[in-house]
């Protein structure tokens, strides 16, 4: 045997001494010191999540809906997931649908798979991903048989947060991806097997028809204050009756109410909309001014609560849009002006919160509808937006003649800028402003005028127009 030989068997020999000395003295006490540390780590991590079950899996799910879902696009993605040796779940909102026995419109899923494995594993099957901006929050959208494009998230513990972002670790661990999503209901996890898995609870909360935050309500809304608007939402969607709401997630939301300050007024938007459509509104929306709520999200200081009460409880029948609701807490068009620099409203959801603030007093007139059909007519809007506006002034007061309105056709202006150029209108801007002082004119004679009565009309009109011209 060579020198290196000898070598080699002596230092195997030290090695193998060595190693069952050393399992010799782990097997007292180090190995006795390592057993209670395990046990204390398993303590501490008992202590920190909130109470859940041993056994997640609490039934399997065998359902029309939950079968409808199963198209050759989904049993693809499953299959490739298999095929991998990943695990792929229904996640959130959709598992809250499903039990609740409606048809879910959006699928989201979660998977033990990382975004860079998902990566690999669509390239490889040759499948093409869309959204990549999804990755950085570990989201994968594979667009299967160019067909059907699914968002899949990889499992996730968000490791830090300040409110409005968090940074994510991955996991495996499906209980911890469960710990950090905001409300029981929302918690739950479906197999593709149908198997239902529920860490917290959700399903008893569901069944309660009680919405609470998964563990303690404070925790959750620091790590993202737009959760106190989520739970607005989800209680006006899962809860049967007005003000039964938890006391413990109301006490986290009053004490916490200021961070919404720093939420985009976009993101807010979003829920608050939802909140607005959905059930019991106005008395949420009270709930959400009594515990601080308003001034942060683009409310005035001292919203006229007395006026949404007035207007929930004679027109909360109607489906108002949201903006209709919402505007019955302003007192001035400045106080719309001011929420829509928060909010960041659309064009016409800005118009709408200051005509209504505008137009929400009584209109006396022998023919109820004339005001608002005039105004259809004159306003420089498009017609059809106006008209949209003026029924919700009607809704807003409980008007009987807001069905009426909303059927009305708007007449058409009898009169063309051709037959004006060929009266001698020149065109440009006076022939606009001719046109505008005609329309007038027939808007307040109940639109019944004749293209001869208006005509007979226009020399008055030029001549106006051109003692205004002079003045100026």
């Amino acid at each position: 045997m060579s020198l290196i030989g000898i070598l080699t068997c002596v230092i195997m020999f030290i090695l193998n001494t060595s190693t069952n000395l050393l399992k010799r003295f782990c097997s007292t006490s180090v190995y006795k010191l390592l057993k209670v540390k395990e046990e204390r780590i398993k303590n501490l991590r008992k202590m920190a999540l909130p109470k859940s079950r041993e056994n997640p899996i609490i039934m399997k799910l065998d359902t029309p809906e939950f079968n409808a879902l199963f198209n050759d696009e989904l049993r693809s993605l499953i299959s490739i997931f298999k095929e991998y040796g990943y695990e792929i779940r229904i996640a959130g909102g959709a598992v809250r649908d499903l039990l609740m026995g409606k048809q879910p419109k959006d699928l989201d899923f979660a998977t033990t798979a990382t975004p860079t494995e998902m990566k690999e594993m669509f390239t490889t099957e040759n499948v093409r991903m869309i959204n990549v901006n999804g990755e950085k929050h570990g989201t994968i959208t594979p667009r299967i048989n160019d067909k059907e494009n699914f968002e899949v998230t990889t499992l996730r513990i968000d490791v830090i947060s300040d409110g409005r972002h968090a940074e994510v670790q991955f996991t495996t661990d499906w209980l911890l991806d469960s710990l950090r999503r905001d409300l029981t209901i929302n918690s739950m996890f479906l197999g593709m097997d149908g198997n239902v898995y529920d860490y917290f609870f959700g399903y008893d909360d569901l069944k309660k028809h009680r919405v609470a935050f998964v563990g303690k309500a404070e925790t959750r809304i620091q790590e993202d204050y737009l959760r106190i608007l989520r739970y607005f939402r989800f209680y006006g969607r899962i809860c049967p009756e007005p003000n039964k709401f938890d006391s413990e997630a109301i006490e986290a939301i009053r004490n916490n109410a200021h961070g919404l300050a720093d939420i985009s007024g976009e993101r807010i938007w979003i829920e608050l909309k939802q909140i607005l459509e959905g059930n019991f509104a106005g008395d949420i929306m009270v709930t959400m001014i009594e515990n601080g709520l308003g001034p942060h999200i683009g409310l005035p200081k001292k919203p006229n609560v007395s006026e949404l009460k007035r207007v929930w409880n004679q027109s909360g029948h109607l489906k108002l849009n949201a903006i209709t609701l919402l505007s019955a807490l302003l007192n001035t068009v400045d106080d719309a002006i001011a929420l829509n620099l928060r909010i960041k409203f659309s064009a016409f959801e800005r118009e709408l919160a200051i005509y209504i603030v505008e137009n929400r007093a009584p209109k006396l007139h022998p023919k109820p509808l004339m005001p608002f059909q005039q105004q259809i007519l004159k306003s420089i809007s498009k017609p059809a937006n106006v008209k949209k506006m003026a029924v919700e002034v009607l809704k807003y007061n409980n008007s009987p003649y807001w069905e009426e309105l909303e059927k009305w056709e708007i007449p058409k202006f009898p009169v063309s800028g051709n037959l004006l150029k060929e009266r001698g209108v020149e065109p440009g801007r006076n022939m606009g402003a001719v046109m505008t002082q005609l329309k007038h004119f027939w808007a307040d004679n109940d639109f019944n005028l004749s293209v001869e009565d208006l005509m007979k009309e226009l020399p008055r009109v030029l001549e106006v127009l051109a003692e205004k011209k002079k003045i100026k």
